[in-house]
């Protein structure tokens, strides 16, 4: 797979403002803000800066906590996780493989029985693509 690379002025002027800040520069979009925590039909979501198939809604699930969250995604090879020690806080950075862009972060608190893990992916870094 070959990374895509493009100049900060490049993803401005694809990305909403919204979307560069979360996806470019690490920051999240408020709780319950997305109109993708209610998807639930049949379907993939995509990276909002490079397209590439993230997750899957077979694998979405309500965490309650205000953002779209899976136990895994379509295929591990698709995101790459990073730590990430800011806020004074331990997590693990979720990010697209293809192209960087800041997804979220995973946690150990998901569904024990499928992975344990939860995806907490900000909605403004996915677009979503309905089954055909």
């Amino acid at each position: 797979m070959e990374k895509v690379k493009k100049s900060e002025h490049e993803w401005r002027n694809e990305l909403t403002p919204e979307q560069y800040e979360v996806v470019r520069n690490k920051g999240t979009e408020a709780p319950f803000t997305s109109e993708l925590n209610d998807v639930k039909e049949p379907g993939q979501f995509v990276c909002v800066a490079c397209g590439q198939p993230l997750f899957d809604s077979e694998h979405k699930f309500d965490s309650g906590t205000g953002w779209p969250s899976f136990d895994r995604p379509m295929d591990d090879e698709k995101v790459e996780t990073e730590a990430d020690n800011s806020l004074f806080m331990k997590r693990t950075e979720v990010v697209c493989s293809r192209c960087d862009a800041h997804l979220g972060h995973v946690f150990d608190d998901g569904p024990a029985a499928t992975t344990g893990e939860r995806y907490c992916i900000n909605g403004c870094a996915l677009e979503f693509k309905p089954e055909d």
